[in-house]
């Protein structure tokens, strides 16, 4: 009896031997093999998984052998997919199964989320299957080939918990204070609320925390990855901020773009092949459920959640692609012509001053002839608008925006007078941006609006591509300023309207 229970116990830790050797040499392998320490439901094993599981080890391959990062990882999923289960409750305790000195920095857009995903961390790590296979303080036989993860009981907080080999995991929400903690790996997981994505408070905050904050918080800058696991929200999320440093001569990053439905948004465009009826998931996210969805969270939200691209693919409330871009024909007469300007003081940041000159022709055609745009200090600005309005001519109206407040009305008089001999309407909008442009929207959607080719059409499409979730809204705003005062009767000129 003694003999055959003997033989089943070096049965069973031949088990754990198998389970520990392989899962530490596979991320993917460890995904399914420890699915079920946090997760009760069936798993669904789409390709995504594996694929996702794949990238993660090629970056931290490189973290084991203390060599310099080829770029950090940028990837966009659908919600619901297990982006969160694998990266930010699995891949640290499998990071430890080979490098149990590991810092792990986890953050999510709120603190709470944070902590809550960090548990998660914390109870596959705790689970029998996890303890028999890496913890040497259960194993009744030395294995050759684990590293031993024992976590410090006396370092077991919920915000953070170490092991005895000196790694740990601490959860922070976006822009949180994370002062003293460095990391070998960061991982941060939605780091906006899909609810306060258009916020421009909330988008600032977050890129703000990444751009000087995060970078501080490394091991060694050149080794340590940063991991951004997110949805698409927005034109100037933390995605496409990222990307537009990389762009500048910042860290390089590989882009995973998985959108519910086959677009060109697919990154790598390899990953197209993948998609089974133009679908990343058809057990999870058939057409059935993406309907429902789709009606659910409205065009913007499927739009940035699901098809990653933060606005719908037929067009937020420009059709910008329909806009004409030609010259003028020779032979062109227009009825009014008039430069719009929204200003702005600070320079080299914030928003753009912007003066969007528009013509309405003898068609009942709206013509885009020139915006300039730029970002400079008051007294600049003052000395564009006026040689601009030198350049037009006396024949080219003048509209400004007022601000709201005090300030904004001194603003706009002192500009009125600059501009003595012109026509000058001061505008004095009310009402969101959005409606606002909306009669300038249903002119561009039907084909009417037209736009002289030049270098700035470029971001000027952009703008309206993206509104009303664009990174900046200045251009917007003057066009919309300039068709309205088109179609509004004319006043008598030389004073203000």
């Amino acid at each position: 009896m003694l003999k055959e229970n003997q033989l089943k116990s070096d049965m069973q830790f031949d088990e754990f031997d198998l389970i520990a050797s392989i899962t530490r040499q596979s991320f993917y392998d460890f995904v399914q093999e420890f699915w079920g320490t946090v997760v009760p439901e069936e798993p669904v094993w789409n390709w995504h998984i594996k694929y996702l599981c794949e990238e993660l080890q090629i970056v931290a391959e490189r973290v084991f052998a203390k060599q310099p990062k080829e770029y950090d990882l940028v990837i966009n999923v659908p919600p619901g997919t297990t982006k969160s289960t694998i990266f930010s409750v699995l891949a640290p305790a499998w990071i430890w199964t080979r490098m149990p000195s590991a810092r792990i920095i986890g953050a999510s857009y709120t603190k709470d989320l944070a902590l809550d995903l960090g548990l998660k961390n914390r109870d596959v790590v705790l689970s029998e299957l996890y303890v028999k296979c890496f913890s040497k303080k259960y194993s009744k036989r030395v294995r050759k080939d684990v590293v031993w993860v024992n976590t410090r009981m006396d370092q077991f907080a919920k915000s953070n918990f170490a092991t005895t080999r000196g790694g740990a995991r601490f959860s922070t929400g976006v822009g949180g204070t994370i002062t003293g903690k460095h990391g070998h790996f960061i991982f941060i997981d939605d780091p906006l609320n899909p609810g306060e994505a258009i916020s421009e408070v909330e988008l600032k905050s977050a890129n703000r925390w990444m751009n000087e904050t995060i970078p501080t918080r490394m091991v060694d800058k050149k080794v340590t990855p940063i991991i951004l696991i997110m949805q698409r929200l927005h034109q100037n999320d933390p995605t496409a901020n990222m990307i537009e440093k990389a762009s500048r001569g910042g860290t390089p990053i590989k882009h995973i773009c998985l959108p519910a439905e086959l677009s060109d948004k697919v990154r790598p465009q390899s990953a197209e092949r993948y998609y089974v009826d133009g679908l990343l998931d058809t057990v999870r996210l058939p057409q059935s459920v993406l309907q429902v969805t789709r009606v659910s969270l409205g065009p913007f939200g499927y739009a940035g959640q699901f098809e990653q691209h933060p606005v719908p693919l037929g067009g937020g409330l420009f059709k910008w692609e329909r806009i004409n871009v030609e010259l003028p024909p020779p032979t062109i007469k227009y009825k009014r012509v008039v430069r719009y300007w929204d200003k702005a003081a600070t320079q080299d940041g914030g928003c753009f001053t912007v003066g969007t000159k528009m013509g309405r022709d003898t068609n009942d055609r709206y013509w885009i002839l020139n915006v300039i745009r730029g970002q400079w200090s008051s007294d600049k600005r003052e000395s564009i608008i006026k040689s601009t309005a030198e350049m037009d001519g006396h024949d080219v109206e003048i509209g400004l925006e007022q601000e709201p407040g005090s300030g904004g009305k001194d603003s706009v008089l002192a500009t009125v007078k600059m501009l003595a001999g012109y026509r000058v309407a001061v505008d004095k909008p009310t009402g969101s941006k959005e409606l606002r442009a909306d009669p300038f929207s249903i002119q561009v959607n039907i084909g009417n609006v037209y736009m002289v080719p030049a270098a700035w059409n470029v971001d000027y499409l952009s703008e309206l591509e993206y509104f009303p979730h664009s990174k900046y809204k200045d251009q917007v705003d003057t066009s919309s300023g300039a068709f309205n005062l088109l179609t509004k009767a004319r006043r008598r000129a030389g004073g203000l309207w």
